[in-house]
């Protein structure tokens, strides 16, 4: 019994991949090379040495948008029964819209209600970072990472917030500066309990 109870209070830590495919930076590059050419971004001038590397610089620059990096997603037992709102505000976005492959960028708050374990607070970034990284929509990641963190953590409630300027919003087609897409998730008592989800919203604003 009391084993049992030792081997409950450790951390657990579990690796996670995102399931990605294998990136080919010389296929990418000349596909760069191609498409810049195409539109007379890349000329075959001799006399611009300063264009010369920017298809290698835009195939890496997008490799890293689109390629999450591993972590290991840490908990530990909650051996003070904290049963009160865990937030984290303002974590970073950076991710690429998958109609127009332009970035957008802003900021997560994802907060939990602690059940049996509770998370390492880096672990929340880099969770909205491994689904951030990709093509993706702000309502699909949004739902994301809630779900994912309700899966893994097996926590009470869940509450995630995400505020983005979308530079295909924002730099073409309306060209609505300073516009941002507000989305939220909420999973269990968050969702269901108005309380917990007023006091969770309050703490975001």
């Amino acid at each position: 019994m009391g084993g049992a109870a030792t081997v409950a209070s450790l951390p657990h830590r579990s690796r996670v991949r995102h399931p990605g495919v294998v990136r080919d930076l010389d296929a990418a590059e000349r596909a760069a090379a191609a498409f810049m050419r195409s539109l007379g971004v890349l000329p075959d001038d001799p006399d611009r040495p300063d264009l010369a590397l920017t298809p290698r610089r835009l195939a890496e620059a997008y490799a890293e948008l689109l390629s999450p990096p591993e972590f290991d997603f840490t908990t530990f037992a909650n051996v003070e029964r904290y049963d009160e709102l865990v937030l984290v505000r303002d974590i970073p976005i950076a991710s690429v819209c998958e109609h127009h492959l332009l970035p957008f960028i802003g900021r997560a708050h994802v907060g939990y209600l602690p059940g049996q374990r509770i998370v390492g607070l880096s672990k929340l970034a880099r969770l909205v970072e491994l689904h951030a990284r990709g093509a993706q929509v702000q309502e699909r990641l949004t739902k994301q990472i809630a779900e994912w963190l309700d899966e893994h953590l097996h926590p009470r409630g869940v509450g995630v917030v995400l505020e983005a300027e979308h530079l295909c919003m924002t730099l073409r087609g309306v060209q609505a500066a300073g516009t941002r897409t507000v989305t939220s998730t909420l999973l269990g008592t968050l969702r269901t309990d108005a309380r917990s989800r007023a006091e969770f919203l309050t703490l975001v604003r």
